[in-house]
């Protein structure tokens, strides 16, 4: 019996296998359920990551119906809502913008254009020189390191004024453009951007 046994299981018993089973499968001791073992990554290699340059970003197109003497208004920082006339874009891409400061109290300063929106008003900008101003101008000077300790418990922290210098040249650039400024467009920069009820950006014509 135990023969006839053998024979009608045996087919059954290696038929059920396959041939990549029969590679994989070990026998432990006796009473134990038999293992099979895997193996990964041995036959694919893994890629390597190529390391990519970083790009420097070319300066950026201006905005259409965006020209020296367009009013704009600020949209965030610490002048936003405020208005200020462009004047030139600066080789990182920024806008070069002013109040002017004696009309708004807006200095010259640098903005990014998305941060803007550019109205149909214009000034006249003869007589205005501002070719000497670039990023380098609004580079601040790199001052002596201090712990965290001695932040915390320091009273008098300097802080950074504007230099004599840069207030002497913010006003000889700003009087060409006050000279030719009207009463209309004076108020019209004094006056800060806000939106009330009923009012969507979407249908203002700025």
């Amino acid at each position: 019996f135990g023969s006839r046994l053998k024979r009608t299981l045996a087919p059954h018993t290696t038929s059920c296998r396959t041939p990549q089973q029969k590679h994989s499968v070990k026998m432990g001791k006796a009473g134990q359920a038999r293992q099979v073992f895997r193996t990964y990554g041995k036959t694919k290699s893994a890629s390597k990551v190529k390391s990519t340059e970083k790009k420097t970003p070319g300066q950026q197109k201006l905005k259409k119906g965006l020209v020296p003497g367009s009013v704009l208004i600020m949209l965030a920082g610490r002048f936003r809502g405020r208005r200020a006339v462009f004047l030139k874009q600066l080789a990182s891409g920024l806008l070069l913008v002013t109040g002017p400061y004696a009309v708004n109290g807006v200095p010259l300063r640098r903005v990014n254009q998305r941060m803007c929106i550019g109205t149909s008003t214009k000034v006249d900008l003869k007589g205005a020189d501002f070719g000497k101003v670039d990023d380098v101008y609004f580079a601040k000077h790199a001052a002596a390191k201090k712990g965290k300790k001695d932040e915390m418990f320091s009273k008098d922290s300097p802080k950074s004024e504007m230099s004599a210098e840069k207030k002497a040249g913010q006003k000889t650039m700003d009087d060409a453009i006050v000279k030719g400024l009207g009463a209309d467009h004076k108020a019209y920069l004094k006056a800060r951007f806000s939106l009330s009820s009923k009012m969507y950006p979407h249908e203002l014509k700025f």
